[in-house]
């Protein structure tokens, strides 16, 4: 169990603002106000009011000429183009709840799951809330089932440290994701309890401001101890967007873990493989591709 402050009176992880992260940009840059103001045709208490949360919707011009001047000084990153973008309000809307997206998941979304067998693969909202999973994503991550949050997981759950040697890695790259999708207002709108809840954490606290966004998992190796044996291994994780769901285009992660051919076979583990009907529609045919992963 990591460290744990319950004694905090107000919670100290907050949604990420457009104003906050024009501030930093800005600063880190070493250009006034007045000169950022110069520079994009505005004002001076203009941006004041981008940045102390006055104003909180630029508009798509206001935002694309504020990218262009600050990457003139030092370029910005892509992820952190799409951050302010998001932040300002220029995203997508309506964030469904986890429970509205398990139900989305489609009998052939589930045999997708089956077919990855033996590599654990899983379906998640871009929260990282479990929306469905194969057998050997339970296995990999005993513990991380469906309506089961991932950082929640790796923070409260003995099990994330006991199959994950490098779970302090494994913690910032969760943290820097969230503040990337939190940038979507609709989204950080649906977890201020969640945020509140994750401000009992040191590791939590200290990364928040720290850790840069992410759109997407930095690096694809991910050490794991298989929990029967401890034998250790690394797997390839990829993380796609699900974009041609009807009713949440955006919205769900396919998670896949490239198994390596040194790793423990699944038929070899402690536990059993359940029926694989537990998982996918009994009806389901086999598919040629996977659907709606960009």
């Amino acid at each position: 169990m990591l460290q744990v402050n319950p004694a905090l009176d107000e919670p100290r992880v907050r949604p990420p603002s457009f104003g906050a992260l024009l501030s930093r940009l800005r600063r880190a840059r070493r250009i006034s106000r007045e000169r950022l103001a110069f520079g994009i045709g505005t004002s001076a208490s203009y941006i004041v009011h981008l940045e102390k949360g006055y104003r909180t919707h630029p508009g798509i011009e206001v935002v694309e000429a504020i990218v262009r001047y600050l990457d003139r000084h030092s370029p910005i990153s892509s992820a952190e183009q799409r951050h302010l973008l998001d932040l300002a309000g220029l995203g997508q809307t309506a964030f469904p709840t986890a429970e509205e997206l398990t139900a989305a998941v489609s009998p052939e979304m589930r045999q997708v799951l089956v077919l990855h067998e033996p590599n654990p693969a899983a379906y998640l909202d871009i929260r990282g809330t479990v929306l469905a999973c194969n057998e050997n994503y339970r296995r990999a991550f005993p513990g991380l089932d469906i309506g089961v949050n991932l950082l929640h997981w790796y923070l409260t759950d003995d099990n994330s440290r006991r199959v994950l040697p490098d779970l302090d890695n494994e913690i910032r790259f969760a943290v820097q994701g969230l503040r990337g999708l939190l940038s979507d207002n609709s989204a950080a709108d649906g977890a201020r309890e969640f945020l509140a809840e994750l401000s009992r954490f040191d590791i939590v606290r200290e990364l928040w401001d720290e850790a840069p966004a992410s759109y997407g998992r930095p690096e694809p190796a991910m050490r794991l101890r298989d929990p029967g044996t401890g034998h250790e291994y690394t797997i390839n994780a990829q993380l796609y967007g699900v974009t041609d769901d009807p009713t949440y285009p955006g919205r769900m992660q396919f998670f896949l873990g490239i198994r390596p051919t040194n790793a423990p076979p699944a038929e070899n583990r402690s536990d059993p493989t359940p029926p694989a009907d537990r998982i996918s529609d009994p009806q389901g045919e086999p598919l040629e591709h996977l659907p709606g992963l960009a």
